[in-house]
């Protein structure tokens, strides 16, 4: 029997309303809310088109679906998604991108499932930052900056590089994963109600300075901003946390002391070339660099509005120096998991894809932007040949 609410997690997390997928189908709106409410079950003809359109298997619309199987229900709190974006509460995507981070859940819990880990850093050093923050009286500004380099003393950064950053905010125990989100939104994160935090980074048109500032960026918001409804926030509220998230990056990205000292061999503050050895040290782009320094106050205000005059000229604010050249980090983790269980025979991850959750692999790299090439890998089947003694068998031949 056709389940309908498989096609509704997946319509939803697609971002389609029922009217655009009657589209797609040829059907009509109120077909769709047919099959999705089992009130009729879709030809085949139709199944077949599911598939293409969701990249499952047909089986997939017939069996309990991963989210019915893995995932824990209300275990993803959408009034506390954290949207780095130009746009705000726009309810069709908080919806898609729940839907999504569900998927992403189950897959997590999947993987997982034979695996122990001790607490994970990144739940002790947010715990820290609540008892910091719930004990301190200075000012907001200092506040920020304190938890900044606790951050990153915690994570384990060097003072003088960022060279690792991904790596070891995915080592506390963060989850990232990219997504092709669209151009209005940078990233977002989130934390579970079973506290396992994901970081949703965006991959259209990023550099590895913008991919590290959002790093740094959604690493504040599951440090500060805890438990924020960010879906209840006004315009001004929300401005008021997005700054708030930038100035801790800003600060995590460029520790005070070492970043103090290195502004003192600049000797053209405001001319943003004189930049680019620290922005490929950093690993941050020019407008952070002189973000940071307006907010240490090395840069005056008119200094500063000098400095982002000249970025525009030169045209900057669209395509710096060294975009092109510097290495864009990559999220490991969640690859790393699926090589272990799968080298320790745990997981047939052939058998995961086509049998338990009966998709295909363009599924799994759209929830997961894992590469495909990656994913195929395991598609292939081994065969083991019997090696038989060459030269004895050519030398029967020739007899």
């Amino acid at each position: 029997m056709f389940i309908g609410e498989n096609l509704t997690n997946l319509r939803i997390m697609h971002g389609h309303s029922r009217k655009q997928l009657s589209v797609l189908l040829n059907v009509t709106e109120q077909a769709v809310w047919q099959y999705e409410n089992n009130y009729t079950s879709p030809k085949m003809q139709i199944v077949n088109d599911l598939k293409s359109i969701f990249h499952v298997k047909s089986k997939y619309f017939y069996k309990k679906d991963v989210l019915d199987r893995y995932f824990k229900p209300e275990n993803i709190p959408v009034m506390n998604i954290a949207y780095r974006s130009k746009v705000m509460n726009v309810i069709s995507k908080t919806q898609a991108e729940a839907k999504h981070i569900e998927f992403l859940d189950s897959f997590v819990n999947y993987l997982t499932a034979k695996l122990t880990h001790p607490t994970q850093k990144i739940i002790q050093l947010r715990n820290k930052v609540i008892d910091y923050l719930n004990s301190s009286s200075e000012d907001r500004t200092v506040q920020i900056s304190e938890v900044a380099n606790l951050a990153r003393n915690e994570l384990g950064l060097r003072d003088d590089t960022n060279d690792n950053l991904m790596f070891l905010v995915e080592k506390s125990g963060v989850f990232i994963f990219e997504k092709a989100i669209g151009e209005e939104i940078d990233a977002y994160s989130l934390w579970t109600n079973q506290d396992r935090p994901f970081i949703i980074l965006g991959n259209l048109k990023r550099s590895a300075v913008r991919r590290n500032f959002d790093i740094a960026h959604e690493l504040a918001h599951l440090l500060l901003h805890y438990k924020v409804e960010f879906t209840n926030l006004n315009r001004k509220e929300h401005k008021a946390i997005e700054n708030e998230a930038n100035q801790f990056a800003g600060a995590f990205l460029l520790p005070e002391e070492p970043f103090l000292n290195e502004m003192r061999t600049i000797t053209h503050a405001e001319n943003p070339d004189a930049y680019i050895d620290l922005k490929k040290k950093w690993k941050t782009s020019l407008q952070v660099l002189g973000y940071r320094a307006a907010n240490l106050g090395i840069l005056d205000a008119k200094s500063h509005r000098n400095f982002y005059a000249s970025l525009h000229r030169k045209g900057y604010l669209k395509k710096e120096p060294l975009d092109e050249t510097l290495l864009i980090q990559k999220p490991q983790k969640v690859k790393s998991i699926i090589d272990l269980v799968a080298k320790k025979g745990m997981i047939d991850i052939r058998q995961m894809i086509e049998n338990d959750w009966m998709v295909e692999v363009p599924f799994l790299h759209q929830i997961t932007g894992i590469d495909l090439r990656f994913l195929n890998n395991y598609m292939i089947s081994e065969q083991d040949f019997e090696l038989v003694n060459v030269s004895k068998f050519s030398s029967r031949v020739s007899k």
